[in-house]
């Protein structure tokens, strides 16, 4: 019976760093201009952590909003999952720091390592433990300071990227699926009502971050001058191609799992890689632009954090309605896609 259990969504939470990094400022760095980057990308502007702040710090203060959110105390926590290529320090895990710094005592944590695409992945492990009764109430903190692994000298790369953490706060609920919709503390809540994640590992070189795995430890001098510890884009073009053709698969999954139609679907909320790809997406799905929830313009491409920033950003500022139908789909490195259908 434990997996009957359904899964709802308590809050969400999000955080970005203070400083902004405009197009205008990188043209002072780099051979490009803002026209140049916005066609090609979308982007106006991103965040920038501060050099003395963690990975874990980002993602307490997304924490913290989620559970504000969901009215609940960081005791009623039992687990942890950051999702994060970024994280504090390779050991410990980053969602231990960000445990240590919440406080939260009753709490198993650890990290998953989905690229892009490692919200919905924390998701689907939350979602497994949750079902299975092994814990009650889970924490998804998706965190990058990606601004940490860029090549400021590259171009076509650097521009792209942002800081930020978004969280949510998931529990189990033993009511049967069909029953009404689930609630907490008098309300009505969001419910995941199916998580759907895919992998590629023989294509997982066409992004990659070759530095700081033992395939290159101890780091060296010669690895530096090399540069194998910032993030490289391999066959960029094809990478794109199938990132659409997943992107839009993914989303496709989720809808036709459970029996509706995208036409009825409120909100599809991407990864925020590039605008130009995201409008491939929604040609291919044949939606309008205008049910792709987009933060890029802003906040650029924060990897696994996009999708939990978007969603958190869209509750908070009424574009999500309670019965609201909504789809999480996600392509990144790995190579790893996946989606998510969400009732609010």
């Amino acid at each position: 019976m434990g997996n009957q259990r359904r899964i709802g969504i308590l809050g969400t939470g999000s955080f970005l760093p203070e400083r902004i990094l405009s197009n205008f400022d990188l043209e002072k760095i780099l051979n490009t201009n803002d026209e140049w980057i916005y066609k090609r990308t979308g982007i106006k502007e991103r965040r920038i952590a501060a050099p003395d702040v963690n990975a874990s710090d980002l993602a307490k203060e997304a924490s913290l909003r989620a559970m504000e959110m969901a009215g609940i105390e960081v005791e009623e926590i039992d687990l942890i999952i950051m999702t994060t290529m970024t994280p504090d320090t390779a050991c410990p895990s980053g969602a231990n720091w960000l445990e240590a710094k919440l406080g939260a005592e009753r709490a198993v944590s650890f990290d998953v390592t989905a690229a892009c695409s490692g919200f919905v992945f924390g998701l689907s492990v939350a979602e497994q433990y949750l079902k299975a009764g092994t814990y009650k109430t889970a924490l998804v903190a998706s965190v990058e300071i990606m601004s940490r692994t860029l090549d400021w000298t590259d171009r076509e790369s650097c521009i792209l990227w942002g800081d930020g953490a978004g969280s949510a706060i998931l529990r189990a609920y033993d009511d049967p699926p069909g029953s009404g919709p689930l609630i907490h503390k008098g309300k009505e809540i969001g419910e995941v009502l199916s998580i759907h994640i895919h992998t590629d590992g023989a294509n997982g070189e066409n992004l990659l971050l070759p530095g700081g795995g033992s395939k290159t430890t101890p780091i060296s001098y010669e690895s530096v001058d090399k540069k194998l510890h910032t993030l490289r884009m391999i066959r960029a073009n094809e990478s794109v191609r199938v990132a659409v053709k997943r992107f839009a698969e993914a989303a496709e999954e989720a809808a036709s799992f459970n029996g509706v139609s995208l036409d009825g679907v409120k909100w599809i909320i991407p990864h925020q890689a590039n605008a130009r790809m995201l409008q491939q997406v929604a040609k291919r799905l044949n939606v309008p632009m205008g049910k792709v929830y987009l933060t890029i313009e802003k906040y650029g491409n924060i990897s696994s954090a996009t999708i939990p920033i978007a969603l958190d950003e869209a509750v908070r500022n009424g574009s999500i309605e309670k019965g609201d139908l909504v789809i999480l789909t996600a392509f990144g490195g790995g190579l790893t896609w996946a989606s998510s259908l969400i009732r609010w």
